[in-house]
């Protein structure tokens, strides 16, 4: 990174959301969030994002001298009621969030959505344009935001501006179906960079173009793929998107997270958990999940009483009412499978609707045998590393998704399951939890190397020398190495503004997604 080049984060959230009526602040949710502050160095120059509140004069006002006593400065979007529910409601969450994870049928197409997207993305380069200089380096986040760049150049920006997908991209049987495929694909090759979790992802999204854009050309920049077409180039990679490896060890072996873990030791005594932990949505598998430990509890009445499964839900979204049939679907079977196997003394699923300090987080984490992480499609889903990470002990078993980003880095230790196929799960937790403790340590100490090698410093070091050295001109040339590489990024000096906070939610986030 050349000498004084800032970083300019866009997303849809700040890393703050305002509370009691704007005059005090806590730390946004969402694992974006969660995974971007451990970045923050003396080159961050300012991060772009909604407020969480439509009170414009008053909260910049409040935000701007809470960030000066913080040294954080922040580049507030503020969205109308109106702007809010085409863009993010709409627009995100009701068309790209569900077509992009192979759910087509779910979609809402509306005309006034797409125009709501393309009005919030116009007032998001606005701010972008306000607070960067020349030299910074943008780094804009998901599926929110993907017409930034296009109207950053439209205003003159010749800024380097990356951008990375948090989400799966999806083939193009499936992004066909989106009414403004072409003008979606065409904003996203304004971006010098893109970045997607897996491989697969960045196949994908290539084979859209190929279908959407058939006169554009590939090839090879060294890691990454230069595409053109027309005028336009872009460079796109996959970078797996990690976690704090020595963040989360360090604090799993602390005192307070240790007393944590033996409360929840002592809650079940005698017993093996199985923790499920996640937003509250339809692709993580959720009853599929429920269902499978049912089935397990029906061939191995022996694990009666011997076994919990503890199931943490995070709110989210509770304006859509889709979510709230969720939460409904969730609540039923829970309560038909606690009514139906109860015993005295003994329940058999714990069920917890709410948000969790990362403390409280971090204890789970350490107490429980197994962690069913079972996403029905996933673009990397960090509460499986965060898992690993934790485990300081060597212990525990991620039995995972097959359709998480995460499964082909920690295919190295993972029990692989379809989550559609609810028996083999059941019978896959069966094994888990009679496995001995020399093969949980072989397994778990193979994830933990990989996590601790690619961690999210190498995940954002990897990103941003890919952009800093692509040929970011429209001539055909070759592709040139970095002058320098990227230094290290400095793990202290502006998240201690952060360290007040706690994470309301853990893994893919709330909110901030």
């Amino acid at each position: 990174m050349k000498a004084g080049r800032r970083l300019v984060v866009v997303s849809n959230r700040l890393p703050i959301t305002a509370v009691e009526n704007a005059q005090q602040f806590q730390r946004s949710g969402g694992g974006l969030i969660n995974a971007l502050v451990p970045l923050l160095d003396d080159s961050w120059g300012c991060w772009v994002g909604w407020t969480g509140t439509h009170d414009e004069p008053k909260m910049a006002k409040v935000l701007n001298e809470w960030s000066a006593t913080k040294q954080c400065p922040f580049g507030p979007v503020f969205l109308t009621a109106a702007e809010r529910a085409s863009f993010y409601r709409g627009f995100s969450n009701e068309i790209i969030w569900p077509l992009f994870h192979g759910l087509p049928s779910r979609c809402q197409f509306e005309t006034t959505y797409w125009e709501g997207y393309r009005k919030a993305n116009k007032k998001f380069a606005d701010v972008v344009v306000k607070v960067s200089r020349p030299d910074d380096f943008v780094w804009v986040h998901d599926y929110h935001l993907m017409m930034v760049a296009q109207e950053l150049r439209s205003r003159g920006m010749g800024n380097s501006i990356a951008y990375f997908h948090h989400i799966p991209f999806p083939s193009p049987d499936i992004f066909e179906t989106l009414p403004w495929r072409n003008e979606v694909l065409q904003a996203l090759m304004c971006f010098n960079s893109l970045g997607f979790q897996t491989v697969h992802d960045r196949r994908n999204f290539i084979a859209c173009l190929r279908r959407c854009m058939p006169h554009i050309r590939v090839g090879h920049a060294g890691k990454t793929l230069q595409v053109r077409a027309g005028g336009q180039c872009a460079h796109a990679g996959a970078y797996p998107i990690s976690v704090d490896f020595e963040g989360f060890a360090r604090d799993a072996a602390g005192t307070t997270i240790s007393s944590g873990s033996k409360a929840i030791e002592n809650q079940f005594p005698d017993m093996q958990i199985i923790l499920g932990i996640d937003r509250l949505d339809y692709t993580k598998g959720i009853p599929e999940r429920l269902i499978a430990f049912e089935k397990l509890l029906i061939s191995r009445p022996g694990l009666h009483g011997r076994v919990n499964m503890v199931q943490i839900v995070v709110p989210s979204r509770e304006e859509i009412p889709e979510y709230n049939q969720l939460r409904l679907r969730i609540e039923t079977l829970i309560g038909k499978i606690n009514g139906q196997y109860s015993k005295p003394g003994w329940v058999p699923i714990h069920y917890f609707y709410r948000s969790i300090s990362r403390n409280e987080l971090i204890a789970f984490y350490r107490a429980a045998q197994v962690a069913l992480v079972t996403p029905l499609k996933d673009g990397m889903n960090l509460v499986a590393k965060e898992f690993c990470a934790s485990r300081i002990d060597n212990r525990g078993v991620l039995v995972l998704s097959e359709f998480a980003g995460a499964a082909e880095e920690l295919k190295c230790g993972a029990m692989l399951v379809n989550p559609h196929d609810t028996e083999t799960v059941a019978g896959v937790l069966d094994v888990a939890l009679s496995m001995d403790e020399s093969e949980q340590s072989s397994r778990m100490k193979s994830m933990r190397l990989q996590i601790r090698d690619h961690d999210v410093f190498n995940w954002y070091r990897a990103f941003r020398t890919a952009t800093e050295g692509s040929v970011l001109t429209m001539e055909e040339s070759p592709i040139r190495p970095l002058s320098s590489p990227v230094p290290e990024v400095s793990r202290v000096p502006l998240r201690r503004a952060f360290a007040e906070f706690q994470f309301p939610a853990p893994g893919r986030g709330v909110e901030g997604r």
